[in-house]
Order: C-alpha cells, then structure tokens, then sequence
C-alpha cells in the first residue's frame, strides 16, 4: 500500500512513489532488503519474521547490479564459487590430459631408449662374435675378412698289404721279448699243386710286431709262382692246429740265437736268421724282419723280407747255400744276401725268388 512502512525497516517512503533507497544505497530487489554481504534475501540470513538477529555467513563481495536484458532473457551470470569450481575442474582436466601426454612422452622415450639399449648389444655382439648373413657366412664389423671354413678332414684309410711290406720298423738290435711262442691264429688253404707243406707260425710274445702281417706274407710269398712253388712240385698250407711240417718263428734276437744255437748256428755276428733243423723250427730274426739289411737297403724293404722267408724255408726243404758266379747278376736266392753280395769279388745284385724270370 502506498504509505506503508515496509517489514523490518521503520523508515519513511519518500512522496511523489519514488523507491526508497536505503540509507547505505544499495537498490531494493524483491520487495526484501538484500544482504549487504551476500545479496542473498533477508530470509536466508535473518531469524524468523526477518526481524530478528542477523545470522553471518561467508563473507563475499557485493553482488554488482544485473543489466535489465540479462533479467529478462539471458542467462543469470554464475557467481565467483560457480566459476571457481568449473576453473579449477578445467585446471583439473588440463593437469589430466597434460600428465596423460607427459605419460606417453615417457613411454616414447623409454622405447627409444630401449630400442637404442638393443641397437648398442646388438652392434656389441656383432663386433665380438659376427653377424649371421642368409649364406651362412659371418660378418665382422671390424670390416675383417671371414677365415674360410675348414675343409672337411680326408678319411684316413688303413695301410695295405703292399704298403706295409715296405716298411720298416723300429726295434732293438739286441732285443730280447719273453721266450715265449704264440700260434697266430688262422688257416691259409694250399691253393697249388703238388706235395703240400703244412706249416704254423709262431710269434714271441712281446715282441710289438704285427703277427698278421707276417703270417700274410709267408703264406703269400711261398706260393708265389717265383717262390719254390712255382714250378708246381709243391705248395704250402698254414694251419693253426694240428700237425705241422715245420714251424715258422718270427722271435727277438737273443730268442733267434738261442734256438739257432741248439742246431749248431751263431746269429748274434751278424744278427741274422736260421733253419734250427734239429728242431721244428725256421727261425726269423725280427731285427732283420723289421729293419732289412744294407744290402738291399730301406727302400726294398719289400724285395728282402720275401728274400729272407725265401732263404731260410729253403735251407727247411734241404737247399744249401749258393753263391753268385756271374758279375753283375742276380744273386742265387740261397745266397747269403743278408751279409753281403759281394763273393770273392764277384759283386750280384739282390734278389727275393727261386725262380725270378717266371
């Protein structure tokens, strides 16, 4: 009503309907008296009726005045906590998404690094050990040529007969083994016609010389058709059991002196071999067996160890010693080649066989 004294004032309206403006200045909105703190309307910071005592609240800035278009259409302006809230959610969501990227920054550089960690081993383990290329072949970093492989080893095949036959082997001019004889074991069938010999051979034990290779080579050098069978009178059989004829005795040279000395012969002046004939054995000096004589000489190693099987089976089949007549010729197998070739000046060359020209 005009007139009246609004609630929880007391003051006069002025004449003429002017607004009454408060003693402090600070406009009317409402119909209620505005907080001079807050512009929050009096019922929110006064006690019942508004007129009782004042409740404080936060102390805020006054609120500045509202331009007429935003009270009628636009949108109310947020207050400072409002804007402080929606600032620091934005700050929130920068420091978010900024860490998010710092992340990922990491993550980039850490892989860089690693990949750089990896670059570095493998550069390391190239330079100390080679790199693999799709050949197979490696490549060194220090820009050194690879070594070729090395060619596979050649097999290695076992000596022949032949190759074993000139050969000579080392052992003691005065050796003495054991005494004792060991049959080598076997059986060579006669392959030859007329009367057949059956003989064995023995080896000192001890002795260190192939038992094989000699029981080869009587077999083989007694049935040759140079040898004393072959005219076909005769022909020679191993065995290693049974009777025998006579016994072929490959032994060291004091045992060959010693059983040469039962029939009557000296070997140990010139280390030579003998047919013990008052005993069942041919006996063969592995000393001259091993090593030859000078006679022949290392490289016909061969040609004298058939001259020396020769020789004495001979002296066993009733052959006495011959000597060469003719200079210049082959010596008579029965000829003491071992010693010398050389008979009252007439000087022969050395041979193996009985019948060389056959």
């Amino acid at each position: 009503m005009p007139g009246a004294v609004p609630r929880g004032g007391g003051a006069d309206t002025p004449a003429h309907g002017t607004p009454h403006t408060p003693a402090h200045g600070v406009p009317v909105r409402g119909g209620h008296p505005a907080d001079e703190e807050t512009g929050t309307p009096g019922p929110e910071r006064y006690g019942p009726a508004g007129g009782g005592r004042r409740v404080p609240g936060p102390r805020r800035r006054a609120e500045a005045p509202v331009p007429a278009t935003a009270a009628e259409g636009a949108a109310p302006e947020e207050d400072e906590e409002t804007a402080a809230a929606r600032g620091g959610m934005g700050r929130t969501l920068t420091g978010i998404a900024a860490a998010a990227v710092t992340t990922c920054l990491a993550l980039v550089v850490a892989g860089q690094v690693t990949d750089g960690k990896d670059d570095a081993l493998e550069a390391h383990a190239a330079q100390g050990a080679g790199e693999r290329t799709a050949d197979g072949s490696a490549s060194r970093s220090d820009g050194r040529a690879t070594p070729p492989s090395p060619a596979p080893e050649p097999t290695v095949r076992p000596p022949t007969y032949e190759q074993l036959m000139t050969r000579q082997f080392p052992i003691d001019p005065k050796l003495f083994a054991s005494g004792d004889f060991e049959t080598v074991p076997g059986f060579d069938k006669a392959p030859g016609r007329g009367a057949k010999h059956r003989y064995r051979v023995d080896v000192e034990k001890g002795l260190g010389l192939d038992a094989g290779l000699f029981a080869r080579a009587v077999q083989q050098t007694l049935n040759d058709k140079r040898s004393w069978a072959g005219q076909g009178a005769m022909t020679f059989e191993r065995v290693s059991s049974g009777e025998a004829d006579f016994v072929i005795t490959l032994a060291s040279p004091v045992t060959t002196g010693k059983w040469c000395a039962k029939s009557g012969l000296d070997t140990t002046v010139d280390n030579v071999s003998c047919d013990s004939a008052s005993t069942e054995r041919v006996m063969i000096n592995a000393f001259r067996w091993a090593q030859g004589a000078e006679t022949f000489g290392p490289k016909a190693m061969y040609a004298y160890r058939q001259m020396l099987i020769n020789h004495e089976v001979g002296h066993r089949l009733g052959h006495n010693h011959v000597s060469c007549r003719t200079p210049g010729a082959l010596a008579p197998v029965m000829q003491q080649q071992t010693k010398t070739l050389d008979i009252d000046g007439i000087v022969c060359r050395p041979n193996p066989w009985v019948h060389p020209g056959s």
